[in-house]
């Protein structure tokens, strides 16, 4: 018999109030590309970082090359060869690019860190994945695919010979994806192998040659790409069948004008932005990374200082720079980043679920505890949040999970006007169907939502018309008769200026 490159026996790993991993065995063969797939909380990232020597299993044993490793801690997974691409980015955001990228081996002459060398190296090490980042900026400020594609130069970085890429695709535009999947390619020819971890099925079946389902921390297949299809692996993720999602909101006629953007501009971030959205529909926002899609609804959230022009809801203009009077005039914002903007990790569920709705849930200066834990509990409930209690540290629940938190914080909060930006980022194809579907009520309970994503058919499928940016001007607007990813792609690459435009009592302005 071959012995099998890599393979897993018996892992078990326990987490209060939780078993993340039941006896999970599987084998994955030396440079291939092998998928691990599942819902959130079914393991999968945790399997990945029990390789990686973040986690240490409780039970079982690992095997590379036909010897039992220990990786107890990263450092010890990087000296046997292996390397992780987190998906919740692990950088010092105070360092520059190139002190994070050298941290573990940071190059000296004469007891004294060389700085030109490291520089150097950091170079070289984006070079291999033609990542053109500056390596003397501080982390603090790249944008989320940035940070995204210096993290797996890290990764590459160090020689590995098994890469645990977990959701490497979350925050990259299309052609990042595109060149990290030829990357990916050129890994399997050199002999490594790579762990991917991802809940895109498109990604999976282009790229991966076999995959294993994990489900509530059980193992349930390990089967060979060419022998399984979507439908089936959904099934086994959720244990139910694929049921396609046609929003019903569609079919229900607007309201009035709840949100108004007249000519919203910030200065090397976006200008001219002129739009309306009524009660009762999803407007999608489409564009690439870094065409200012999120910097306008943090704009309208009153997040940017140097913002002017005028946003109104129900006729009344708000101060463009003031957070308080969004929320007063009931705008709610779910941010990209989760962690960074979504949520306070130092907090536990409940907390963070309230946060938001403090001024309501407070009475002579104290929170009303009782009230609190019932609102947070029926949301969590709605949304089927898998955490042990609602006292859990928000920092302990897997990332789809956490957005379904930062999403409840709003819920809570009970707006009129919902922005929600990457709604599903990280999130599987169980928990997407339920925040759509979640969305879809809103929409028709008489909410106006804004709904910016990277993934083209999730905004097709959920808006009613799509406004598409570039460099951070409105390139153009499509109803909903017009859509398709050729129309949205042509605009989003500049290639027309032109689009239909909604017929509408007052058209947005498009800029020239």
């Amino acid at each position: 018999m071959i012995t099998p490159f890599l393979s897993f026996q018996n892992i078990t790993k326990r987490f209060p109030g939780v078993l993340a991993l039941d006896r999970v065995s599987f084998e994955i063969e030396r440079g291939s590309c092998h998928a691990l797939i599942g819902e959130n909380g079914a393991g999968k990232s945790t399997m990945g970082k029990v390789l990686a020597g973040v986690f240490m299993a409780d039970e079982g044993e690992i095997r590379l090359d036909g010897q039992v490793i220990h990786p107890n801690d990263p450092l010890a997974a990087r000296r046997l060869g292996i390397a992780m691409v987190h998906q919740e980015l692990a950088f010092c955001p105070n360092l520059t690019v190139a002190e994070n990228l050298c941290l573990g081996d940071l190059p000296r002459h004469g007891g004294w860190v060389d700085r030109s060398r490291m520089r150097d190296q950091a170079r070289a090490m984006l070079s291999e994945i033609e990542a053109k980042i500056e390596v003397d900026l501080p982390i603090s400020q790249l944008s989320t695919g940035q940070e995204q594609m210096v993290q797996i130069a890290a990764a590459l970085g160090t020689d590995a010979q098994v890469i645990v890429m977990d959701e490497p695709t979350s925050s990259l535009s299309a052609h990042e994806s595109e060149h990290l999947f030829v990357l990916v390619g050129n890994l399997k020819r050199r002999g490594i192998t790579v762990i991917y971890i991802s809940h895109r099925m498109q990604e999976i079946f282009q790229l991966c040659d076999t995959l294993t389902v994990l489900r509530d921390g059980r193992h349930v297949a390990t089967e060979e790409i060419s022998q399984t299809n979507p439908d089936r692996v959904i099934h086994q993720m959720i244990g139910r069948e694929a049921v396609h999602f046609l929003p019903r909101h569609l079919d229900q006629p607007l309201g009035g004008e709840l949100l108004k953007v007249e000519n919203l501009s910030s200065p090397g971030k976006f200008n001219d932005i002129t739009f309306s959205l009524r009660a009762g529909e999803v407007l999608g926002f489409a564009g690439l990374v870094g065409a200012g899609r999120s910097e306008v609804a943090q704009a309208i959230f009153g997040l940017d200082s140097q913002a002017t022009g005028r946003v109104s809801v129900r006729e009344r203009p708000l101060s463009a720079t003031s957070v308080s009077a969004a929320l007063a005039a009931g705008i709610g914002l779910l941010p990209e980043d989760r962690k960074r903007q979504g949520l306070v990790l130092t907090m536990n569920c409940r907390e963070n679920a309230s946060l938001a709705s403090l001024d309501r849930l407070t009475r002579g200066g104290f929170i009303q505890g009782r009230r609190e834990k019932k609102m947070v509990d029926d949301y969590l409930r709605q949304l089927r949040v898998k955490t042990p209690s609602m006292e859990s540290p928000i920092a302990s629940l897997s990332g789809g999970n956490q957005q379904k938190i930062a999403l409840t914080k709003w819920l809570a909060r009970e707006c009129e006007v919902l922005i929600v930006d990457e709604p599903t980022r990280g999130v599987d194809v169980g928990a997407k169907a339920e925040i759509h579907n979640l969305l879809d009520e809103l929409a028709r309970q008489g909410l106006a939502i804004l709904m910016i994503s990277s993934e083209l058919p999730e905004l097709m499928s959920m808006s009613r018309r799509i406004i598409v940016l570039r460099e951070g001007k409105m390139m153009g607007e499509l109803p909903r008769a017009d859509f398709s990813q050729p129309n949205l792609m042509r605009l989003m690459a500049g290639v027309e200026a032109k689009a239909t435009i909604l017929e509408s009592t007052e058209k947005p302005r498009l800029p020239k």
